[in-house]
């Protein structure tokens, strides 16, 4: 393969997929194999746990590929090429995600954030305040991508600055950690030992903020 069909390459598809297929087997294999949650709950509990990771994951790569390449990392065209399709096709999952925790959100399926009178606990309002923002500054970098915005500059260049980009994956960050924390304290009840969901998709925020916050131009 000549150089310029190496800058042309495009490696989004394979990188969705590998990702999809780990994250939803992944969720699969914690909740329902390991662990005791029932398989009719599969098509909305369980896989909106694999597509938020996987989202996550597709987030990351999106926002930590260039920082990576800046700091000698070798990274193929392949995967530079992707990251337009990685950002948007992470926000897509992330939106189905939202949509589909807004019907689950309730005390039957969270008690943990639900006091008796029905009302949010302060975990629980701080997760969804840091899912909110997290996911809005995602839309408005989603946004960026659209050709009737490319002749605003100031905004083009707001919402893709380095300061925003790290402070939306802080917000997602934040989110991941309300949602989870009290869980990651307890390795004994982990389901076959695994990671709960929530921690290994802040593990991929922890690892990609330190290479954006050293890597970013």
């Amino acid at each position: 393969m000549n150089d310029l069909a190496m800058e042309k390459k495009n490696s989004a598809g394979v990188i969705i997929l590998v990702a999809l297929l780990l994250a939803i087997g992944y969720a699969v294999l914690r909740y329902h194999i390991a662990g005791p949650v029932p398989w009719k709950d599969f098509p909305m509990f369980i896989l909106n746990k694999g597509l938020c990771l996987a989202g996550f994951i597709l987030l990351t790569l999106n926002f930590t590929l260039g920082p990576l390449n800046n700091l000698g990392v070798p990274v193929s065209w392949g995967w530079l090429n992707a990251r337009k399709a990685l950002g948007m096709t992470g926000f897509l999952l992330v939106l189905i995600h939202a949509l589909m925790s807004f019907m689950l959100f309730s005390p039957a399926v969270y008690a943990q954030f639900f006091v008796e009178d029905g009302t949010l606990t302060l975990l629980g309002g701080l997760a969804m305040l840091f899912g909110v923002l997290g996911f809005v500054f995602l839309w408005g970098y989603n946004l960026s991508f659209q050709t009737f915005l490319r002749e605003d500059t100031a905004f083009i260049q707001f919402i893709t600055s380095r300061k925003v980009l790290l402070f939306a994956l802080v917000l997602g960050g934040l989110h991941l950690f309300f949602m989870g924390f009290e869980g990651w304290l307890e390795p004994a009840g982990w389901h076959g030992g695994l990671p709960p969901i929530s921690l290994v998709a802040f593990s991929f925020f922890a690892i990609g903020y330190l290479i954006n916050l050293v890597g970013r131009e």
